[in-house]
């Protein structure tokens, strides 16, 4: 089976520490070899580069040539390090000689051609892991039909992630209908939960999870599976739930396939999701 580096990024070691223990769970009972990069940094996440396009070329770049002394293409499970760390390893491919020159000068080492960045969802779909996934007997599942809740880091931009298609993404639709799931077809499932501005700007992020969550819901949705830390804290804790409805799980796409492959709910931090209403219905101003 295929072995990669593996760079976890701050998310999956602390606030979404259970999208790390199942990234590890799932890819163990698969065969996938996942080598952490040793001594990794932040990516600089989604605001980095905004104060400095220099420093997070920089960020990304560093972990980027980590994988490369290793010789082995890199995961990244959490959508904002895949988009980072993508763009970085985009610019020491192709980037013009004096930007990959400055990132040189401010890691202190040279530069050369890096291995690729991928996501998790793209390592899932590689032709013998989908095998081994197809090949299994999967175990039922308390649910029929999801949501699957790509986000807007995942396909955007297209020319420098590319991986599926930016305005109706497939992979983690055909991962779920191999657990024996029905997967919605919505319209929110690429549109963005308002990521970072659920500290300085809460109003927008409610209006936005309140769109997404209601989409979700009237396309028949019991359960909205992500593979984006951000966006699983938004939906799961931001939800406005009316009189009478419950919550809408917001699960990880590691936790629904390693349930379905049998393992254990506690190891796949399932027991942990916040999945209670935090917001008081209306809070949001009538965002629909």
């Amino acid at each position: 089976m295929p072995a990669y580096s593996y760079f976890p990024g701050c998310s999956l070691s602390g606030t979404s520490k259970e999208y790390g223990a199942s990234t590890v769970e799932v890819c163990r009972a698969l065969g996938i070899e996942l080598t952490e990069l040793e001594d990794w940094n932040c990516c600089g996440a989604t605001s980095g580069h905004s104060a400095s396009r220099e420093v997070a070329d920089a960020l990304g770049a560093r972990n980027v040539l980590l994988a490369t002394d290793m010789g082995l293409d890199l995961v990244a499970p959490c959508a904002a390090c895949y988009n980072r760390t993508k763009r970085a390893a985009n610019v020491l491919a192709e980037g013009d000689a004096a930007r990959k020159q400055r990132i040189a000068e401010l890691l202190g080492r040279p530069v050369r051609e890096p291995v690729r960045v991928l996501h998790l969802l793209e390592v899932f779909s590689h032709e013998e892991v989908a095998e081994r996934l197809g090949g299994r007997a999967m175990q039922p599942l308390p649910v029929s039909k999801v949501a699957a809740y790509y986000g807007c880091l995942l396909v955007r931009p297209p020319k420098e992630t590319g991986f599926d298609d930016p305005e109706n993404p497939q992979t983690m639709d055909r991962l779920l209908r191999l657990c024996g799931l029905e997967t919605c077809d919505w319209y929110f499932k690429n549109e963005c939960c308002g990521a970072s501005h659920s500290i300085p700007q809460s109003s927008v992020v409610l209006t936005l999870v309140d769109r997404i969550i209601r989409n979700a819901r009237a396309a028949g949705a019991e359960w909205i599976v992500t593979a984006c830390p951000l966006c699983q804290v938004n939906l799961d804790t931001r939800q406005q739930v009316a009189l009478g409805e419950e919550p809408l799980p917001v699960l990880y796409i590691t936790q629904v396939l390693g349930l379905a492959l049998g393992l254990s709910p506690k190891s796949l931090g399932v027991p942990e999701q916040l999945m209670i209403p935090r917001v008081p219905a209306g809070a949001a101003g009538g965002g629909r």
